[in-house]
């Protein structure tokens, strides 16, 4: 009950926000849902993936009206990924209400590192090459973490919430230079919610014991395989 009556503080919060700030629709849409999803992802609640679907249309809208084409681009890999990571979640469950939370394999690190620095040059340099978006390598290198993150969170790994920290930091610089207000104070709270859920996971994490996440199929008989091969 205590959870329920922050959360409906947090929503008060950001709707007096939006309304001081003059905010439009789309945004307090945009902003209000967002809210929800992290605090549901948080808790580890089914429910926060067909929220985000929701989410990621309002904010493919109203970022195509201000310019920032590599978060609308962003919006469809999440859409994509909100799919993945619901089915993800309700799939190996052994018991529960949703999959067990896994670690990432060290050996994953390097790639997404170098997919963080390729996709970042590429992405930025197409963005100031061909269209008028206004901070093109600042915005590909927050979009491009960003996706980094939501693939760990789909596939239900505890390292996300670190990489979202990053994200929401970055976030709240960008969107305030952008005069995106109400956009920058709810960053500022995911921030809060990703501290508060990196806290929870890792709690719930080494309650449970679970073994450490790989890319592998699992052979029968075990269930904690730790081989290289395709998402667990």
């Amino acid at each position: 009950m205590k959870k329920t009556g922050t959360m409906i503080v947090l929503l008060a919060a950001m709707l007096t926000i939006a309304w001081l700030t003059s905010s439009s629709a789309f945004e307090i849409a945009a902003t209000t849902t967002g809210l929800l999803c992290v605090w549901l992802t948080a808790r580890e609640n089914i429910w926060s993936w067909p929220i985000s679907l929701v989410n990621v249309a309002c904010f493919f809208y109203m970022f195509w009206e201000v310019k920032l084409y590599a978060d609308m681009a962003l919006q469809v890999f999440f859409f994509l990924l909100s799919i993945y990571g619901w089915i993800v979640w309700l799939t190996k469950r052994e018991g529960a209400g949703v999959r067990p939370t896994r670690k990432i394999a060290p050996w994953l690190i390097l790639p997404l590192v170098l997919f963080l620095i390729g996709a970042t040059t590429g992405w930025g340099y197409v963005l100031h090459k061909y269209t008028d978006a206004s901070i093109p390598y600042a915005d590909a290198f927050i979009a491009t973490l960003s996706i980094i993150a939501q693939l760990l969170l789909s596939a239900k790994i505890l390292e996300n919430w670190t990489v979202w920290i990053a994200v929401d930091v970055l976030s709240i610089g960008m969107y305030a230079y952008k005069g995106l207000d109400a956009i920058a104070f709810l960053y500022l709270i995911y921030l809060g919610i990703a501290i508060a859920g990196l806290i929870t996971w890792k709690r719930n994490y080494a309650a449970a014991g679970q073994e450490g996440f790989s890319l592998t199929p699992e052979p029968a008989g075990n269930p904690h395989s730790t081989e290289r091969g395709a998402w667990k």
